[in-house]
């Protein structure tokens, strides 16, 4: 048992949340400041939402004396990353009224708007409540959105697997009906019992939870960097069951060696909805009882089953499972990617993936995203998936329709950027920092696209233009971007530099190391100038630049 005075304030905070209520309905009302009270930025997290503040403005503003320019980010739940014409259309107009525009892509297949003010915050839960969409435990210690492989290409039983996402995420839902009074203003339960959470309990879990489900051969949502990995076993166009793997995790700690990346290890198969379910249910109750509630740290599963051992891991979920799982099945990933452009599924219904650079949909100079996607929304005879590489997909056209669909995408340019980009841009990957994001210490979607431009200049001198290599850019070493897990992975320490990762696989199953430290833009073009020209000439066969770092024990 652990000590009261041993837990840390964000422990403290969810047992004394009244079922993550806190004093979040006073903070709203409270128009002297935009941001919220302090313990109320931790709960906030479970509603969907971060307070974050224009860090580009800090410094003027504090010079001014002024209050940091506050605001919040809200993230939807959208398992497997779905979502009708219908609800595109009412989110273009909710990005458009209460935030600034911008539609962001996340690296787990789902939408967050940025610069939503402390007043437009219940508007705007309200607006989507009316398109059944919420932002109900999209961030905090619960588990996140669900993922799930994105085009029904990969497999003629992809929808069978996609429904898996919206059943584990509603099964692991708090149940509070918080998200409901403060946003929604709903009547409280009459009978507070029907909150008791045998999940969660008052504790909620010690750390963020992410579980996604990929299907063979095709790793398009980096699996193995999950809390829990279903890896769907598909035999003769049937659905067998999944094999369960356990304990991955990006985020590390500048400095701090006792913090890793880490794959998760897989366990073993089941062969039902129901003992799949039921395995997912029991390691997060094993998370709950025995992650670290010290130190934030050490807390996510990963620690929990190094700590544990994967045997005594794997046999604590067998007995709270009341069943064994049986040996893992064969299966084999021979691919990490999007399919762009046109594909066409088993049912004759057509696909457009569209290449979204750092996941923002707005209209710039080079297409007009928005602008074509709302118009597609507006005909009603699509749907929209999003993928984990921040790309969207035009979902579910007819033939009848798809010759029309696709002249509105060449219309407003986003067949020619799709088209006309090269590869290892289309394979690019960055998360949001500055701005907005209050852990940024370097940027990383408004610097990459600039960074390739150079980096295509040096592929192109190597003839290699069209080599798929895999980069991936965060602002700081929590991991969104899944940079451990890229050929080349760039992780912001301070204003301008990066650590350098190299070697990791193109099918999400080895992860990186670091190169180099600390490096600026310069430095980081001159090694990779250096490292192209070794790979171009000393490279076997179709050898990827990942592969080659590894044969070549270019990082120690």
């Amino acid at each position: 048992m652990i000590m009261a005075d041993k837990l840390t304030p964000v422990e403290r905070i969810k047992t004394a949340s009244d079922g993550l209520r806190g004093s979040l309905a006073a903070s709203l009302k409270d128009e002297l400041t935009g941001a919220i009270r302090e313990d109320d930025q931790a709960l906030i997290k479970f509603h969907g939402m971060y307070q974050q503040d224009d860090r580009d403005r800090r410094e003027e503003r504090s010079e001014k004396k002024l209050e940091w320019l506050y605001s919040f980010m809200i993230r939807l739940r959208l398992p497997g990353g779905f979502m009708t014409a219908e609800q595109w259309l009412g989110m273009h107009h909710i990005a458009g009224e209460h935030s600034t525009g911008v539609i962001k892509i996340t690296t787990r297949q789902t939408i967050q708007l940025h610069g939503i003010l402390k007043s437009h915050i219940k508007p705007t839960l309200k607006s989507f409540d009316t398109i059944k969409l919420d932002s109900i435990a999209a961030c905090g210690d619960v588990n996140r959105n669900v993922t799930c492989s994105a085009n029904p290409l990969e497999s003629k039983v992809h929808q069978q697997v996609f429904e898996y996402a919206g059943k584990i995420s509603e099964m692991a839902l708090p149940k509070t009906r918080a998200y409901y009074e403060i946003w929604l203003d709903k009547e409280p339960l009459l009978n507070k019992e029907e909150e008791i959470d045998p999940l969660y309990q008052d504790r909620y879990l010690p750390r963020k939870f992410k579980i996604s489900i990929a299907i063979p051969p095709n790793n398009d949502v980096d699996v193995f960097s999950n809390d829990v990995a279903l890896i769907a076993i598909v035999e003769n166009d049937e659905l067998k069951g999944f094999n369960i793997a356990a304990g991955g995790g990006l985020g590390t700690t500048h400095g701090n060696n006792s913090t890793y990346p880490r794959l998760a290890t897989v366990l073993g198969f089941c062969d039902s909805e129901e003992k799949t379910l039921k395995a997912i249910y029991e390691i997060m109750t094993i998370q709950r009882d025995h992650g670290d509630r010290t130190d934030r740290k050490q807390a996510r599963l990963k620690y929990t089953i190094d700590r544990m051992g994967v045997d005594d891991f794997k046999k604590e979920l067998e007995t709270r499972c009341g069943f064994a799982l049986e040996p893992a099945r064969p299966y084999e990933f021979t691919a990490r990617k999007d399919h762009f452009g046109w594909v066409k599924d088993d049912h004759g219904n057509w696909y457009y993936t569209a290449f979204v650079e750092t996941g923002r949909v707005t209209d710039d100079s080079r297409a007009a995203f928005k602008k074509a996607f709302y118009e597609i929304a507006s005909t009603r005879k699509v749907n929209f998936r999003f993928t984990a590489n921040q790309n969207i997909i035009i979902s579910d056209v007819s033939e009848e329709d798809k010759i029309f669909i696709h002249s509105i995408l060449e219309k407003y340019g986003v067949v020619a950027v799709t088209e006309l980009s090269s590869a290892i841009r289309t394979n690019a990957v960055a998360c949001v920092a500055f701005n907005t994001c209050p852990l940024a210490l370097a940027e990383a979607q408004r610097y990459l696209p600039s960074l390739i431009t150079k980096i295509e200049s040096l592929l192109a001198k190597y003839d290699m233009l069209e080599d798929p290599i895999s980069i991936r850019m965060t602002g700081c070493p929590n991991g969104c971007g899944r940079p451990t897990l890229a050929e080349i992975g760039l992780i912001g320490t301070a204003y301008g530099k990066y650590n350098l990762h190299l070697g990791g696989d193109r099918l999400g199953l080895r992860l990186n190391r670091k190169y180099k430290e600390n490096l600026e833009e310069s430095e980081i073009l001159s090694e990779l100038d250096s490292l192209f020209d070794a790979y171009s000439r000393e490279r076997v066969n179709a050898e990827s630049f990942g592969d080659y770092i590894n044969r070549k024990n270019i990082v120690a």
